[in-house]
């Protein structure tokens, strides 16, 4: 149990502190990040597969369309999600790229609802409800929906969902998304060296590092979190996920001192308000159950 926990503080730390790279990482535009990203995951995934002699899921890929198909569809949701997150973080907006993270819990529960017929409990309303009156003043209080927090939310409840019910495992997956999304990534990477005219269009050699280091920073905390999720109850595994997007939100108005005026705080109450009652119900219930459950 102390294990799991330390596993899963770990994986949600390290994300909670993705800011910080790709603000290292910013002046390479994001579309190009994006490319790098689905490469070296895929690099360093592969090399962990390879060490660990695990090829057996190829032949599952290829005996069933409906495995390649549902990870296609995977595929474009990650690219999706993580693509709108560099943009939101090389473009200061890492407290509405927070946002998204808050929400996503809650979307979850409601995609839940529509896709598998799962029951929401009264008190899932309510926390839902409260989002939405966030969400809801937000947009009213700018003029306009708060698009990227909303995407990269809806893009990972989908991606989530996917993967609530596909039959291969995180490490796997990853590889299969990510090779899925490499011939893309080569040919516009390609087609960008060949247009900057230069052997290493992004500058020093430390920063040609810095963007190889995007495979063991995508990678490392889903194989962290993949091992914490098999040893700690899911209902602290719920508690624990907000470390990420509260280190976010930290690091956007402290370390990056981006706007947040009392006006939109009104917004972001709200929603926290349903992630706190979302919250306390799901430890309370956790409590109640039997230990062997």
């Amino acid at each position: 149990m102390n294990r799991g926990v330390v596993l899963a503080l770990t994986a949600y730390v390290l994300w909670g502190a993705f800011p910080l790279y790709f603000k290292a990482v910013q002046s390479i535009p994001p579309a190009d990040m994006l490319a790098h990203r689905v490469l070296w995951s895929a690099v360093f995934v592969w090399v962990l597969l390879a060490a660990q002699r695990r090829w057996q899921w190829i032949e599952r890929v290829f005996a069933d369309p409906r495995v390649l198909a549902t990870f296609t569809l995977s595929a474009i949701m990650v690219s999706l999600n993580w693509g709108v997150y560099i943009y939101a973080v090389s473009a200061g907006h890492i407290v509405d790229a927070s946002l998204g993270y808050f929400i996503n819990p809650l979307m979850s529960v409601m995609l839940g609802a529509v896709v598998l017929r799962e029951r929401m409990r009264p008190v899932q309303w309510f926390a839902i409800a409260c989002a939405a009156v966030g969400v809801l003043w937000l947009t009213w209080m700018a003029g306009r929906p708060p698009w990227i927090g909303l995407v990269i939310a809806v893009s990972f409840s989908v991606y989530g969902l996917i993967r609530k019910t596909a039959p291969l495992g995180s490490m796997e997956g990853l590889m299969l998304e990510t090779a899925l999304l490499a011939p893309v990534a080569i040919a516009y990477l390609v087609w960008f060296t060949g247009n900057a005219g230069t052997a290493s269009p992004y500058g020093p050699f430390t920063m040609v590092l810095l963007v190889a280091a995007a495979g063991p920073v995508t990678a490392m905390p889903l194989l962290l979190f993949g091992a914490a999720a098999r040893k700690i109850p899911l209902s602290v595994l719920g508690v624990i996920q907000y470390v990420a997007p509260s280190l976010q939100f930290l690091l956007a108005i402290f370390v990056f001192h981006e706007a947040f005026d009392p006006h939109k705080a009104v917004g972001y109450i709200a929603i926290w308000t349903g992630l706190a009652v979302f919250t306390a119900e799901a430890v309370w219930l956790a409590s109640r159950r039997p230990a062997t459950a």
